[in-house]
């Protein structure tokens, strides 16, 4: 069996009564499911590796979370924000042990095959430029093609700053600043990335 890490019993002894049984419970499954699991610690909470990040679980005031790590596995009813079992206020909120046994066994399979999807990451939809930015660029030489050169999010950065004045005489001036430094190449967070690139 592989060797348990001592922090994670420390995890484990300081957690609430209610998360304690739960916590050796899915620790237990994990060891059962792939003997060769190695045991550490990642963002303060215990996670379990074999060929990559396996799995991990969370205790919190009134609620534990387990998840893995491993998209590619497929979880009925996964539940997403909280690990794939939504917020675990009791062992009888898990799946029977058998069940939970044969995911972390499919998990540790996806693995070591190498077929691996990282943790789902949103990302938002694009923004349209407003018209009258668009118009204001074009005005100025050489700014609209400097602001093609932008990554979307630096475009996206300067169209929510017009979009987001709440009077007409603010997005004029937002309008005329963005021309400026847009026609400079300076992104429009460009002061703060200065400031900080300075340290």
């Amino acid at each position: 069996m592989a060797k348990k890490d001592p922090r994670i019993d420390a995890f484990i002894a300081k957690a609430q009564p209610f998360a304690q049984p739960i916590l050796r419970h899915l620790r237990a499954a994990v060891h059962e499911g792939c003997p060769d699991v190695v045991e550490t610690i990642k963002w303060g909470m215990p996670h379990f590796e074999h060929e990559g990040v396996l799995c991990g679980m969370a205790a919190f005031k009134a609620h534990c979370a387990f998840g893995f790590w491993n998209r590619a596995l497929q979880i009925p009813g996964q539940k997403g924000a909280m690990g794939q079992f939504g917020c675990i206020t009791a062992v009888t909120d898990l799946p029977p042990k058998k069940v939970l046994v044969g995911y972390v066994r499919e998990a540790a399979r996806l693995n070591e095959t190498g077929q691996k999807v990282g943790p789902i990451r949103k990302t938002k939809a694009p923004l349209p430029v407003p018209k009258d930015l668009t118009a204001a660029l074009k005005k100025k030489a050489g700014a609209a093609a400097r602001f093609k050169t932008f990554s979307p999010s630096q475009q996206r950065e300067y169209s929510e700053w017009i979009l987001e004045a709440k009077t007409e005489a603010t997005r004029a001036q937002r309008l005329a600043t963005s021309v400026e430094w847009i026609a400079e190449g300076k992104p429009r967070m460009w002061k703060y990335r200065a400031k900080k690139g300075a340290r």
